[in-house]
């Protein structure tokens, strides 16, 4: 299959997502990654974190969002911090930002591809 043809199939999240906080859970970093879509213009990245696990302050592309679809977690970015529960969508600031598990939680990560 070519890669076009790979951009339009479907993806089972909650398949993924269970997958990927059992290997959070496991990992050293309390973390794992999965990127689900790949394309010139996006890119999406399903997250699993293991609660109490952060990514560390890191830069943030110009257009990026995330949806929490379960768990909880905060996004810090400068001297704002932002409470996310499951079915909570936010614009990631771009600026330096990170994001700590309260719970075990798992997001989708969506990134505009410059």
């Amino acid at each position: 299959m070519n890669d076009h043809a790979a951009q339009h199939e479907a993806v089972r999240i909650s398949d993924h997502a269970a997958e990927l906080l059992d290997e959070a859970r496991l990992a050293p970093a309390r973390r794992a990654a999965r990127t689900l879509i790949s394309g010139a213009a996006q890119r999406v990245t399903l997250i699993a974190l293991a609660g109490s696990s952060e990514l560390s302050e890191h830069l943030s592309p110009a257009a990026a969002s995330l949806q929490v679809l379960s768990g909880e977690a905060v996004l810090a970015a400068g001297d704002r911090e932002w409470q996310l529960t499951a079915g909570t969508l936010i614009a990631i600031p771009h600026q330096r930002h990170a994001l700590r598990a309260i719970s075990d939680t798992v997001v989708l990560l969506t990134v505009a591809v410059d």
